[in-house]
């Protein structure tokens, strides 16, 4: 019977060490997959604050694009009022009408810098995309929808219309 105590004893600490080893190799795991996950949890928390950077950046650059583009715009703008300015100190009707010239040619170069182009309207076919026909004669020296007069300039920026030509239409 001391035998089988003695054996019984080597089975129990046999089990025991069995057991030691693998709590210690599940301890190993664990640690091993807390680490994985501080490292996973870090890189999420860079990520996200690297988004959050890259949002906020882009705001901001959204509106000082904007800003940029409008302070250009005014910038190109300006000359036709200090030629307007100019104008006004003349009598003569001449010079006035001279003065007007320069008003218009500033005008347009300006529009021209800032990428706008006058939208071809007299004597072209009425085109619904972009004229504006407000008035209609009915005259056999023009051809079927003609534009024969233009009442206010259009203009494009690109293939997009910002202000559509008012034109009168024949026939």
């Amino acid at each position: 019977m001391a035998e089988e105590v003695k054996n019984s004893i080597e089975e129990q600490d046999g089990e025991q060490a069995a057991a030691t080893a693998a709590v210690e190799e599940l301890q190993a795991s664990i640690e091993s997959l807390q680490r994985e996950l501080e490292a996973m949890n870090d890189k999420y928390v860079r990520l996200v604050a690297e988004y959050d950077n890259f949002r906020k950046r882009t705001v901001k650059e959204k509106s000082n694009a904007y800003t940029e583009a409008y302070a250009d715009a005014v910038k190109d703008i300006l000359p036709i009022g200090d030629v307007l300015a100019r104008a006004t100190a003349f009598t003569d009707p001449d010079a006035v009408s001279k003065g007007m010239a320069m008003v218009l040619k500033s005008f347009d170069d300006a529009l021209k810098k800032m990428g706008l182009t006058e939208i071809e309207a007299l004597g072209q076919q009425f085109d619904p995309e972009r004229h504006n026909a407000v008035m209609h004669v009915e005259d056999d020296a023009f051809g079927e929808n003609e534009v024969v007069e233009v009442l206010q300039k259009g203009y494009m920026y690109g293939d997009r219309v910002i202000r559509y030509a008012m034109v009168k239409v024949a026939n």
